[in-house]
């Protein structure tokens, strides 16, 4: 059996949650692979809204009993985790017997969130903008074999390994001329406690837990965080997260060989969205853009700021699809798109020299906000003027969307296999 890999696409914040719900009824297992708490999966069902943040989206399929797993290429906030799973618990879900969490998944401990605050302050207007969750201090520490790892917990001498790995970041913070707030006491009793209560859980070596599965021939779902424009090795560098994102990360951040690897479901919406810092080509800074976030409800799960918003930008698009291998093309928000009289695409990029290119370049300009230095070059389309929440069936749908759909699918050079209308699991279709 092979596992299949669901992603976003873009800048992160595609959907990818909704999706996963609506795929999980299909699979055994759902695997989140890389990431952390920066990432908020949201999922819409009987009129109630669940954002999901470390636990895979498949905990609530169809009253589940499929087996979530955090993978060791995650890395886990034990507070923030305890506090989403205690509420899914509340809810009536019984997570204990639904959940395993890999032994290797790194610990993101309270110092971490101030190394992360630090270090955003000391760069100024040039900042990542980070969610301050301490993801990059983790994953640096993890590098750098600095790493507490949850399976630390489980060691007679885990008080001494995280006090050596506390000292370490108190000496970084005083070099860096910050210290310890006069909170930290507090913090860090929470953090404790919470790692009683993670302790709780079934602590698995993941990579052979997911082999095994597929041997015995269960179908399995790998579930990525952010998105591919985020990535750390092919995204818009610097202003990208920690991790790999992309389709290689399900096999370094589960212990997946790449001949196990089956599909590739490749999300993004029918615009642009970004948060945070970094060139984004396509940003609308004007009335549209802001009726984009507006209708979309364009704003941060788990921060809540506002996302930037422009038009689709297909040579990101095109990128991200060869390197990911993408198999079958998911589009979200395409109702976000209704009222508009044209929807345009940027089909290549004008570069500073003034060349043209329809592949996407080294870099988009060290421009934290804003267009870089690349000009858009677009292309206009006539928009539907119809509203597709209820929309159900592929025949019903207008004419005009459906060339804006066999536009991309062509440029893209992939089928468009489901198409969502709405935030709800049941504003779905499936195309065959």
């Amino acid at each position: 059996m092979k596992a299949d890999i669901l992603l976003g696409l873009q800048w992160g914040d595609e959907g990818k949650g909704k999706i996963v719900d609506v795929l999980a009824a299909d699979y055994d297992i759902v695997a989140r692979f890389q990431g952390g708490p920066n990432a908020g999966h949201t999922l819409e069902f009987d009129g109630r809204k669940h954002v999901l943040r470390s636990i895979p989206s498949g905990v609530f399929a169809n009253g589940s009993t499929k087996v979530n797993i955090i993978g060791n290429g995650v890395v886990l906030d034990p507070v923030l985790f305890a506090e989403e799973a205690r509420a899914l618990e509340n809810e009536g879900i019984d997570l204990h017997s639904l959940l395993r969490i890999s032994k290797k998944a790194h610990l993101i401990l309270p110092t971490d969130r101030l190394l992360d605050a630090a270090g955003e302050k000391a760069k100024g207007a040039s900042k990542i903008g980070t969610t301050g969750k301490g993801i990059g201090p983790t994953y640096t520490d993890k590098v750098s074999r600095h790493g507490l790892r949850v399976g630390d917990t489980l060691t007679a001498d885990f008080e001494t390994r995280y006090h050596r790995a506390r000292q370490r970041h108190i000496d970084m913070l005083e070099a860096a001329g910050a210290g310890l707030p006069d909170n930290f006491g507090e913090m860090e009793a929470k953090w404790l406690d919470a790692i009683n209560y993670l302790d709780s859980f079934e602590l698995v070596d993941s990579e052979h837990l997911v082999n095994k599965a597929l041997d015995e021939g269960k179908s399995m779902l790998c579930e990525g965080a952010q998105g591919t424009m985020l990535d750390v090795d092919f995204g818009s560098y610097p202003y990208v997260t920690s991790s790999n994102t992309i389709a290689a990360g399900a096999c370094t951040g589960l212990g997946l060989a790449p001949r196990r690897i089956g599909r590739v479901y490749g999300i993004f919406k029918a615009y642009c969205t970004r948060v945070g810092s970094g060139p984004f080509p396509t940003e609308l800074f004007d009335e549209t853009g802001a009726e984009i976030r507006r209708i979309g409800h364009e704003y941060g799960a788990v921060t809540g700021r506002e996302r930037r918003c422009g038009w689709l930008d297909m040579v990101a698009l095109r990128y991200a699809v060869m390197i990911n291998g993408v198999t079958d093309l998911i589009m979200m928000k395409s109702d976000v798109l209704d009222g508009f009289d044209t929807i345009k695409v940027c089909t290549a990029y004008r570069l500073p020299d003034g060349s043209t290119t329809e592949d996407f370049p080294y870099s988009l300009g060290d421009n934290a906000e804003g267009k870089g230095d690349i000009e858009p070059i677009y292309e206009s389309f006539p928009g539907w003027k119809q509203n597709l929440c209820e929309v159900r069936n592929e025949d019903d749908l207008p004419a005009e969307f459906k060339n804006y759909l066999a536009f991309i699918e062509k440029a893209a050079g992939v089928h468009v296999t489901i198409l969502s209308v709405g935030p709800d699991r049941t504003q779905t279709i499936i195309r065959h």
